[in-house]
C-alpha cells in the first residue's frame, strides 16, 4: 500500500476482563508486523462494553490511558446483546477500513494482513471468514448450526454463508451502508450479506479461547436463530397460510365423507376419542399460526416505538 491508511477494529465485550489485555497484545503484534518495514496502518480500536458486570470496562479504561490516541472504548448502561454492541462499535468508527473481531481470539488476527490485501489490491468491498467446526464443540451444537444455515439458505432470498462468523474487514462505503439501514432488530450476518457488494471469504481452523468461557447457551442460540430466519425470510408466514388451507380443505373433505356416509349406510356411532383428537389438531394449528403472525407482529411493535439500539453510559 503507497498510502497510509486507518484500520478501525470494533471488538464488542461482555464480561471478558481477561482477553482484553491478550486481545490488545496479540493484535498489536500483528500491526506491527504489517508495518514493518514500510508502515502501511493506523489501528483504531473500539471496545464495546456490553453492560459487563465484571472488569471488562477497567480494563478498557487502563487501555485507553496507556494508549489514548488508538483505544476508545464505549460503555452501555446495561446489557443490550452483541447486535447493539456491534452497532455501536461500527457507529463509532473513523477508518477506511474496518474489521469486526471477537475478544476471545477464536478470530485469528494473523488473517488481518491478507484480508487487507484483498481489499487494497483485489478490489474487494468485504472479506468475510469461515470457520470450520469447532474443536470439542458438541455434536448437537455441531448439528443445530448446520440444519440453521441450510433452513434459512432455504427460506430467504439472502445466502448466508454456512459457518460465517461476524470477523469480517469491510471498506468505507460497505460500513456506511450497513449503517444506513435504520431497522431496530437486527442479523448481523444477514444484512451483511443483503447490502451485497464485492465480497470474498477466508477459511480458517478453529481456535480455542483466549481466556474465559462462552456466554452462549443453547437456548440463546436457538432464539438469535428464529430472529434471523424471521428478520430475512417471510416463508414461516405463507407456510401459516399453506398449513391453514390445508387443514380448511381437510375439514371440507371430511364433510362430505360424513354426509355421503349419512346417506349411504347411516348414522354412525358417536367416537369421543376422535373427536378430541381432531380438536386438539384443528386448535394446535390455529395457534401455530397465530403464533407465526405474532412473531413478526412483535417485530412491526419494536420497530415502531423507535427506540434506540442501546444507551451509552460512558465513552472515550
Amino acid at each position: 500500500m503507497s498510502v497510509m491508511k486507518k484500520l478501525s477494529l470494533v471488538v464488542p465485550c461482555y464480561n471478558e476482563e481477561e482477553s482484553i489485555p491478550l486481545f490488545y497484545r496479540t493484535v498489536s503484534k500483528v500491526i506491527e508486523s504489517m508495518n514493518t518495514p514500510t508502515p502501511t496502518v493506523t489501528p483504531e480500536y473500539i471496545f464495546v462494553d456490553d453492560g459487563s458486570s465484571d472488569h471488562t470496562l477497567e480494563e478498557m479504561k487502563q487501555l485507553h490511558e496507556e494508549h489514548p490516541e488508538t483505544v476508545h472504548f464505549r460503555s452501555f448502561s446495561r446489557n443490550f446483546g452483541k447486535e447493539s454492541a456491534l452497532a455501536a462499535g461500527l457507529q463509532a468508527t473513523t477508518g477506511e477500513m474496518v474489521a469486526v473481531m471477537d475478544v476471545d481470539l477464536q478470530d485469528p488476527p494473523e488473517l488481518l494482513p491478507e484480508m487487507v490485501d484483498l481489499i487494497e489490491n483485489r478490489d474487494y468491498d468485504c472479506v468475510g471468514t469461515i470457520q470450520q467446526e469447532r474443536r470439542g464443540q458438541s455434536r448437537l451444537r455441531a448439528f443445530l448450526s448446520r440444519s440453521f444455515y441450510s433452513v434459512i439458505n432455504w427460506l430467504s432470498d439472502v445466502r448466508i454463508e454456512p459457518n460465517a462468523r461476524d470477523y469480517r474487514l469491510m471498506t468505507r462505503q460497505f460500513v456506511d451502508t450497513v449503517l444506513s439501514l435504520p431497522e431496530f432488530n437486527r442479523f448481523s450476518k444477514g444484512i451483511f450479506s443483503w447490502v451485497g457488494f464485492k465480497t470474498t471469504y477466508l477459511t480458517y481452523e478453529s481456535q480455542p479461547r483466549a481466556a474465559g468461557t462462552t456466554h452462549w447457551s443453547l437456548r440463546q442460540l436457538f432464539a438469535y436463530s428464529i430472529e434471523g430466519i424471521i428478520d430475512f425470510s417471510n416463508a414461516p408466514l405463507r407456510l401459516a397460510t399453506w398449513v391453514g388451507s390445508l387443514s380448511f380443505l381437510a375439514s371440507i373433505v371430511a364433510l362430505i365423507f360424513v354426509i355421503v356416509r349419512a346417506l349411504t349406510v347411516g348414522g354412525s356411532v358417536a367416537g369421543w376419542p376422535s373427536l378430541v383428537v381432531i380438536l386438539l389438531a384443528i386448535g394446535g394449528i390455529q395457534l401455530f399460526c397465530l403464533g407465526i403472525l405474532g412473531q413478526y407482529i412483535s417485530k412491526i411493535y419494536l420497530e415502531t416505538k423507535h427506540r434506540p439500539m442501546y444507551i451509552i453510559r460512558e465513552e472515550k
